[in-house]
């Protein structure tokens, strides 16, 4: 049911689920890249908007979650780029991040969520993936266009910094 079919014509994504399906992940989401609620409800309308224009280009050579999820991050990374994004606020208020149904402990500590926030792009986006979209190394590495080796090494690194920074708060090293 995931979209109808017209012979001689191509595809029609089903809107309706795939919102259903993924909208509060791609809110999250972008919401954590770009710390700012208005801009990643944006994010997720021109993600919904490119999926829709080029669903009729997607193969299946990944999960749809994955296409979908790597579309997401391509809107918001240009978002970052874009040259009035330097006088966004970029300070994060914690309450506002859009709430979500599922067990995602890994952001329900503030302080850890904090330092996640500070983390390089290249490792914070590892860690989101990998714990909140739960994501295995090998549908992040697809996402991401990266080897997934590299996936794991920036996991590794991420996780070391964290525990490095939050040293004597969650670890008792």
């Amino acid at each position: 049911m995931g979209y109808i079919s017209v012979q001689d014509r191509k595809p029609i994504p089903d809107m309706k689920h795939l919102i259903e399906e993924y909208g509060d992940s791609l809110l999250r989401l972008c919401f954590l890249y770009l710390k700012d609620t208005h801009l990643a409800e944006d994010a997720v309308q021109d993600t919904f908007i490119k999926v829709h224009k080029s669903y009729s280009t997607f193969k299946g050579h990944s999960e749809e979650k994955t296409w979908i999820m790597r579309i997401a991050i391509n809107v918001c990374k240009n978002y970052l780029r874009s040259s009035w994004w330097k006088h966004i606020d970029e300070t994060i208020v914690l309450d506002n991040i859009p709430s979500s149904n599922s067990n995602d402990e890994i952001l329900q500590d503030e302080a850890l969520l904090l330092q996640i926030m500070k983390l390089p792009i290249k490792y914070k986006e590892v860690l989101l993936l990998f714990y909140y979209q739960d994501m295995k190394i090998r549908e992040i590495a697809e996402v991401l266009n990266t080897p997934e080796a590299t996936i794991s090494v920036r996991l590794m690194r991420s996780r070391e910094i964290l525990k490095t920074n939050l040293k004597g708060w969650h670890y008792d090293e």
